[in-house]
């Protein structure tokens, strides 16, 4: 269960609704900063920039620019979206900041922090046979804070793997 309530944040096609209500030639854009090595540990990496309008965006003054990441298939949507979950939790917070009078984090990263309290590890680490990818999952896993136990748990699934397979650490 999580500690909050989605409901009382904004989405952020709603943000950027009434950003573009108050800023009819609103610029928004996306760069994707995904390297080789982000694409070898399965992740999208991308910047979002907001321009008032045409000019600052010739101009490039942004108002505002943002950075999010997500890693492919960390919970349901990851699994086929990744990169455009990353798209709008950077647009998102780029918004946030451009424009004050946000609700804070947008519901979009709120579902994020969700999932990330929500997953179960031990089962991902179960029904995968790859070390590789084992030490991909410990990763996010550490980096979504996971219990000690939990990535204790984890190691020695991929050791245990590793061993099987006459590999080593």
């Amino acid at each position: 269960m999580s500690r909050f309530d989605l409901s009382q944040y904004e989405t952020v096609e709603e943000r950027h609704a009434r950003a573009l209500a108050e800023h009819l030639d609103l610029r928004c854009v996306i760069v994707n900063h995904t390297t080789a090595e982000d694409r070898a540990v399965n992740t999208w990496v991308v910047e979002a920039r907001v321009y008032k309008d045409a000019g600052d965006q010739a101009a490039d003054i942004p108002k505002a620019t943002e950075w999010a990441f997500e890693i492919d298939g960390a919970g349901m949507a990851n699994k086929t979206s990744a990169l455009e979950n990353a798209c709008t939790s950077a647009l998102g917070r780029a918004l946030r900041w451009a424009f004050a009078g946000s609700k804070g984090p947008s519901r979009s990263e709120m579902e994020k922090v969700q999932r990330q309290e929500n997953r179960d590890w031990i089962a991902e680490a179960d029904s995968i046979d790859d070390v590789k990818q084992l030490r991909l999952l410990w990763a996010q896993a550490k980096l979504a804070g996971a219990d000690k136990k939990i990535l204790k748990q984890l190691e020695d699934r991929a050791r245990g793997l590793a061993d099987s397979e006459g590999g080593d650490e």
